[in-house]
């Protein structure tokens, strides 16, 4: 493709994912901190919620994750190659067990525990809202759902902000370093309504998942790694607001 088409077809996925959470994100954190409440005192929720009807909440959380994940079929169409792998592009290619498992467990541990660190600096200086990652009501369905949102992040996440954006950005000529850096200030963005802790927390995990992307060249470690570290804190977000709740407060 031309650089123009190029171009065009980046911001038409962007803008259909996380590029429009990324302009939201920046209105939001403007928004907070026009508030007269210090933005330390302020929370989020994620998961939430949208009504007391049970089954009519359940098909909302089930249909918005559909919708979320419907740039990533974009993607994996846009960049579909007729030979094996045939996404290979995306940098997915067969499922390998103990790579594919051992490394992603290691990675999310050595990445989450200082997320967990920089979240608690942040709320301790008042950069950083307070974030409660499961607002589901319980029901019987709220675990399967809180998984499932979380292989939804891992999947929008790393196949659009690394996959795709690494192999369009590379066609255009865009060196190493400029890719990595560039996206993971995008990944850190469409954070920001976290607060600032969840900015840089978000971009250095960028900066880690692209160096090992670009090492690997394989984006299936880096979904399940975002999987498995989101579907810690959603699933054990209730345990661990209840067992110390003066880090939740």
């Amino acid at each position: 493709m031309s650089r123009r088409r190029t171009w065009i077809e980046i911001t038409i996925v962007l803008m259909l994912s996380l590029g429009g959470s990324a302009l939201y994100s920046v209105l939001q954190i403007i928004d907070d901190l026009s508030q007269t409440t210090p933005l330390g005192k302020q929370s989020t929720a994620l998961n939430a919620s949208t009504t007391t009807v049970q089954y009519v909440d359940l098909a909302r959380q089930l249909v918005g994750i559909a919708v979320d994940l419907a740039p990533v079929a974009l993607v994996c169409f846009l960049l579909w190659s007729t030979a094996r792998p045939h996404l290979g592009r995306l940098g997915i290619d067969r499922f390998r067990p103990r790579p594919d498992l051992g490394g992603p467990a290691l990675i999310a541990l050595c990445i989450g525990i200082p997320g967990l660190g920089l979240y608690f600096a942040g709320r301790a200086l008042g950069f950083t809202v307070n974030v409660n990652p499961a607002a589901l009501d319980s029901y019987w369905w709220t675990v399967p759902v809180l998984l499932l949102s979380a292989i939804r992040s891992g999947l929008q996440e790393e196949v659009i902000v690394v996959g795709y954006l690494y192999e369009r950005l590379g066609g255009l000529g865009w060196g190493r370093w400029q890719v990595i850096l560039s996206t993971a200030v995008l990944r850190g963005t469409y954070h920001l309504y976290q607060g600032f802790g969840a900015f840089v927390g978000n971009a250095v995990m960028g900066v880690a998942f692209g160096w090992i992307y670009t090492r690997w060249g394989r984006l299936l470690p880096l979904v399940i790694t975002h999987c498995l570290l989101d579907a810690a804190v959603f699933v054990g977000y209730p345990w661990a607001a209840h067992a110390f709740p003066q880090l939740f407060h």
